[in-house]
């Protein structure tokens, strides 16, 4: 696993792009425009729970 950040794409609060990683916290970004900073943290997958439900809504459509 690497230790890069992923960069978001833009800010959470405001929707503006001016995004830079911030110095003072680890996986920080701050916002330039609404001068905010924030971090986002990736939980999890979904993947089991996401098939078990197609697989149960394409049973429902071939009965």
């Amino acid at each position: 696993m690497s230790d890069a950040r992923s960069t978001p794409m833009y800010c959470p609060y405001c929707g503006d792009e001016d995004l830079f990683p911030n110095e003072a916290s680890h996986g920080a970004w701050e916002c330039h425009s609404c001068a905010r900073v924030f971090t986002v943290k990736f939980n999890g997958l979904l993947a089991a729970r996401i098939g078990t439900a197609r697989e149960s809504a394409e049973e429902g459509v071939n009965r």
